[in-house]
């Protein structure tokens, strides 16, 4: 399966250059590939291209946020605020940078905060083929995938998951990141 990625992005290339189809729609193939290599860590993600489609609607209720990263460790922002009316929230991870996911990897976690240690442990331990996230793991509300240079990733979940009164935390579970990789999550009115 893996095999496959660099001959579509090819084909892709190759046809944009040629004045074909542009190369997004075989991008979007190729994620929905690595979709399907990590199923345990899919189910959590924002679903696929279908689903993709609507966030629109949900940025234009407020009920999303971009937060970017690029080669240092390190988000544009300490701070993702969600709204008590939406019923459910994306965050969309964007990186602007070019290192690869073996050298630079993000992702975004979001638990309690004080859920924070254990997860980013055992997601260490689960390793890059769960995107440093373990399986199952019930204390995680919402996670992306892993990312490199140039590649950008959602996750929806319900709002109801978050308390009032309870502290979150994003964090970046690649190993060594949730240090300085981490913000606050704060459910708004």
């Amino acid at each position: 399966m893996k095999l496959y990625l660099p001959l579509i992005a090819a084909a892709a290339l190759a046809l944009a250059a040629c004045g074909g189809e542009p190369a997004q729609p075989a991008a979007a193939s190729a994620a929905s590939e690595m979709q399907h290599e990590h199923p345990a860590s899919a189910a959590s993600e924002a679903a696929p291209a279908s689903e993709a489609a609507s966030a629109p609607a949900a940025a234009a209720e407020g009920c999303s946020q971009v937060v970017e990263t690029g080669d240092s460790m390190q988000y544009n922002t300490a701070e993702i605020s969600v709204p008590k009316s939406c019923t459910d929230f994306t965050v969309t991870l964007k990186h602007t940078g070019s290192a690869p996911k073996i050298s630079m990897g993000h992702n975004i976690v979001i638990t309690a905060e004080s859920d924070v240690n254990g997860v980013n442990n055992d997601g260490i331990g689960a390793g890059p083929d769960n995107d440093y996230v373990k399986p199952g793991d019930e204390r995680v509300i919402a996670h992306t995938k892993l990312i490199g240079g140039g590649e950008e990733t959602s996750v929806t979940f319900p709002v109801s998951k978050l308390a009032a009164g309870t502290g979150y935390k994003f964090f970046c579970t690649f190993p060594g990141h949730a240090g300085v990789m981490n913000g606050v999550v704060k459910l708004a009115e």
